[in-house]
Parts: C-alpha cells; structure tokens; sequence
C-alpha cells in the first residue's frame, strides 16, 4: 500500500544539514509507508515535598510574573533535545526562554523553539534523584542551556554554571557579583524563610533590597500604597 502526502503549494526548500534542525518533509510524494510519529509526554508524575513545591511554585509565580510577554516561563515540565529520541530531556524545576514562545506549548522542543537559556534545580538530599548531579548537568549541557542554578533550601547552598566554550563551568561564588544571572540581567538572593528554611529570590541590584516581589508582597505593597492614600 503507498502512503500519500496532501500536496502543498509553492516549492520546498532542500533540508537543511545542520544539527538539531528540522523542516517539514516535502508534500505531493508517495511513500512506502506512513510516518511513525515519536511521542513526546507533557509531563511525569513525580512525588514533590512541600518545601519543594513552595520553592519552585514562588519562583515560577515571580518570574512569570515580571517576564510575562517577553519570555516563556516553564516549570517542571520537560525540555526535549532530540527529535529522534524522546528520552533525551531533562525537567527543570523553574526555567527561562528569552523572546518566548509567547504561547502554552504543551512540551518544549528545542528543535522548535530554541534552548532555554537558564534552568534552575531545587534540590532535596531525600530525592534520590537529586544524588546524580554530574548526570544532571551533562543532560543540560546536551540540552544547550546557557546557565544552570543548583539550590538547596535546606541549607541554602546556591551553585551556578555557565555554557563556556561548549562545556558547563562552575562559577567562583566567593564575590557577590558573581551572583548575578545574566539570562535576567539580575541578582540571585539566598534569604532566610521561616518556613521553608531557606528561598531562592531575584533582586535588581546586589545588596537584595530590590527584591522581585511574589504575588502576595505585590499586593501588600499595592494594599500599602492605598492605605496612604486614604
């Protein structure tokens, strides 16, 4: 049995030999059989702890929140690198495309939208897939991410690598410039939580007292500001 395409208009361009590029199979010919398309999961059920959760979801909330309309903004859900091999991909608890997509694609594939160029990993010493850290960061490296932020909110311990020259370099922490995430054009803050022990923030300027406010202080400060005013 022949396997034909719906015939498009216009010419087709020759397929490109770049690396990680994909283009759309020429319309109009028969085929010896249909295409076998590879699926791609949205997501994985996986046990979350509530320190965890709370991290993440704050982080994610206060990133969407100020990058709303410039940059797509993903949270635990996976990054695909290989349009042949749906294994390969990692799940970022928290992470950043500039330029977007400015829509909700159900899984992201770097083939269609370009690398993320920051990720962020919460971590837990009671996930034991938090214990392979080497293996995590060459998944990021095949993926293409620009930096990766490593966070304890147990300890707070707050690690950073940078794509440099095609490898993943840890940087130097010992100067709080070297903090600065350069995806954001901001600082990472570590700041004490009641809560949750320790919470990774966002601020405008090295010191931390312009912090990127969460939903809940934005309305404070908005609730604030009223009261002044009555």
């Amino acid at each position: 049995m022949w396997y034909f395409s719906a015939p498009v208009s216009g010419p087709v361009a020759p397929s490109p030999a770049v690396s990680g590029s994909v283009v759309p199979a020429p319309r109009g010919y028969r085929y010896l059989r249909e295409p076998r398309p590879l699926h791609f999961p949205c997501q994985d059920q996986v046990p979350e702890s509530p320190v965890h959760l709370r991290v993440r979801t704050a982080l994610f909330l206060v990133l969407d929140g100020r990058l709303r309309g410039k940059a797509f903004v993903g949270s635990d859900h996976f990054v695909y690198w290989d349009a042949s091999n749906p294994r390969a991909c990692v799940a970022p608890d928290v992470f950043v495309r500039m330029g977007g997509p400015l829509t909700l694609p159900p899984s992201f594939r770097t083939w269609e939208h370009g690398a993320p160029q920051l990720a962020v990993e919460i971590l837990s010493r009671h996930d034991a897939r938090d214990r392979d850290q080497a293996g995590k960061l060459e998944r990021y490296r095949s993926c293409g991410v620009s930096e990766i932020v490593f966070f304890d909110p147990e300890d707070g311990a707050l690690r950073i690598w940078d794509w440099v020259e095609g490898d993943l370099v840890e940087r130097d922490l010992a100067d709080a410039e070297a903090a600065r995430c350069l995806t954001l054009d901001a600082y990472w803050r570590v700041e004490a939580d009641p809560e949750l022990g320790f919470s990774l923030r966002l601020a405008d300027d090295v010191d931390g007292k312009r912090l990127w406010l969460t939903p809940s202080e934005r309305v404070a400060e908005l609730e604030a500001e009223l009261a002044k005013r009555a």
